[in-house]
């Protein structure tokens, strides 16, 4: 694996060590390029080499300059292949569904973010995975299945599909789903063929965030 290179962005010294202490302590590949106190200081250390090489941000959403909100945003704008990991307090309902839109990576909340969910959560990222914490997971679940309803939600797909769904989820391939349900992985690839037209998507990532968002699946 090659090393994956973190910049923290917290305005709290002490969290911002403890952030770094956590992964340095844990996992070798795992380095911290970079740390900023708040939104000007990241944007310009995205200008340096160390940050132009940056894989995932960690990102707080209160900062004293600029909300972790508008610089996700940002930089799904300009830097879209930069992963976010939201590493926050902030966990008001509200907070949590604005962030998400924004189509952040992960969200933990600090209260949960010890090394072993850190850790977790970037490998879990850098796969090509999202990765919210129980927590939050709940909160999102809340937020859309108010909307929608969850009978409404479920009731849109099979219980095969919620199946090929909940395993997508787990990061299995179509050929490790197609092991559990005793199918072949044609059949897998046909049955995520019909799910991607029923939502207007395109992508297994899609369809994951969808399922987490609508209460089909929780979190990790």
């Amino acid at each position: 694996m090659s090393r994956i290179k973190i910049i923290i962005v917290e305005d709290e010294e002490f969290v911002r060590m403890g952030l770094r202490t956590a992964i340095v302590q844990s996992h070798a590949d795992i380095v911290i390029v970079g740390e900023a106190a708040n939104g000007l200081e990241f944007f310009r250390l995205l200008e340096t080499a160390a940050g132009a090489a940056a894989d995932m941000v960690l990102l707080d959403i209160r900062l004293p300059d600029v909300s972790g909100i508008d610089i996700a945003k940002r930089l799904k704008s300009e830097r879209p292949e930069m992963k976010i990991l939201v590493v926050s307090h902030e966990n008001a309902t509200e907070t949590v569904e604005r962030m998400v839109d924004t189509g952040v990576d992960g969200f933990i909340s600090k209260q949960q973010s010890n090394s072993g969910i850190l850790v977790q959560a970037i490998l879990a990222i850098m796969q090509g995975h999202e990765y919210f914490g129980q927590d939050i997971a709940n909160i999102i679940s809340q937020i859309y299945v108010a909307k929608k309803g969850v009978m409404e939600v479920l009731s849109m797909f099979t219980k095969q599909e919620r199946l090929i769904i909940e395993y997508c989820h787990e990061g299995l391939t179509a050929k490790e789903i197609a092991d559990r349900l005793c199918l072949t992985a044609k059949t897998i690839e046909w049955h995520k063929s019909n799910i991607f037209s029923k939502l207007g998507i395109n992508s297994t990532r899609e369809m994951v965030r969808f399922a987490v968002k609508n209460g089909i699946i929780r979190g990790y």
